[in-house]
Formats: C-alpha cells, structure tokens, sequence
C-alpha cells in the first residue's frame, strides 16, 4: 500500500510533483518550507523540513520538491540526511512519459511529461529526468543529476553523480560526462568531458 506523501519544498519544481502525485492518486500530507507559504494546489503547510521528524518512517513516503538550474548539492544533502533516518522517497512517473520494461529506476527518481527512457537505461537515485527528455538505450545516469527540459541523449551516455545536463541539450552516442560537470543549455556534446567541468557551446568544449 502507498503511504502518504509529504513533499519537501514549494516551488515550480513541487508544483510539477504535486500534479503528478495527484494523477496517480496519492494522498499527499502537506509541504515543508522555511516559512509558511500559499500552496497553489491547496496543500497544508506542515513546517520546516526538520518537521519531517514528527512523522515516522514507517508512516511516511517524501517526494523532494527542489529543482535545480546549475550544480548543487542542495537535494544530494536533503536526499542523504533523510535516508540515514530512515525515511523512502517515493519514485514519480507522469503517465505521458514512456519507459521500457527494462530500463532501471532507482529510490526517488522523478521522470517528468513527455519524457522517453528506452531499452536498458539505468537511472539513478534523486535524478530528475525533466520533461520531453530523451535516454537512448543502454545510458546510465547517475545518482542526483538533472536532465533538464528538452534534453537527448543518444545510446550509451554515461553521466556522473551530481551533474547538470542543461536545456535542450544533445549528447552523441558513447559519450561519458564526468561527476559534478555542468553542461550548458542547448550544447551539443560530440566529445567525452571530464569531472568537476563546464561545458557550452555546440560543440560543446570545457571552459
């Protein structure tokens, strides 16, 4: 049985969530946040995220509501000091996306609209997988990285833990992006980049 849901965070990023946990007919709690704030969906405000506390494991399911638009280990932090209390976070799949039988999602994974993952793609923890994106078959994402809006990847991509894939960007088949490296919105990636690098351009090249 689903447990119900408290989504951290309250912005555009958690109002996408909130749509799609509501699609799937989940009974979500409430939201955290810093301070109280109106929710557009009508969600009671439940407190700041150590609130989550109050609320055992075993009762519970959170959904991380926190975008990103640059590098940040903002969700990491927030994913890793929730799973070492014992809390699940749930795996969101808007019902317009289309996903192999035998691509892999792991805890937390947030796949948005539109989004396609073919044949053999593995996705790792707390990855968001943004609308209209597509991972050709065999790539493997890692944990904590977003594929933001418009996005393709060809077959066999690898992209490191923590990175940010940026709008509308392409990346050619067979091609490794390191750990913690940004790669710029609409840049095409014709050439492996390394860890803890930027890159933009078409073709993309680190700066």
């Amino acid at each position: 049985m689903n447990k119900p849901i408290i989504i951290i965070g309250n912005g555009g990023h958690a109002s996408v969530l909130t749509e799609i946990l509501l699609l799937q007919h989940r009974d979500i709690l409430g939201f955290t946040a810093l301070k109280e704030e109106i929710n557009s969906y009508g969600l009671k405000y439940l407190g700041p995220d150590d609130i989550v506390g109050k609320y055992s494991p075993e009762e519970v399911e959170l959904v991380l509501g926190l975008g990103t638009v640059r590098i940040s280990n903002v969700r990491h932090n927030i994913f890793e000091e929730m799973k070492s209390q014992g809390y699940t976070f749930s795996t969101c799949i808007h019902p317009k996306s289309i996903i192999s039988l035998t691509a892999i999602l792991a805890e937390g994974t947030q796949i948005m609209a539109g989004a396609i993952i073919q044949p053999h793609a593995q996705i790792g923890e707390n990855t968001i997988i943004n609308t209209g994106v597509i991972i050709e078959h065999d790539c493997l994402i890692g944990a904590h990285v977003h594929i933001a809006p418009g996005t393709t990847l060809s077959g066999g991509v690898i992209i490191g833990s923590d990175s940010h894939v940026g709008t509308g960007s392409s990346i050619i088949q067979g091609i490794e992006i390191g750990k913690n490296t940004l790669i710029g919105a609409g840049s095409v990636v014709v050439s492996n980049i390394g860890t803890s690098k930027k890159a933009f351009g078409v073709p993309a090249k680190e700066v």
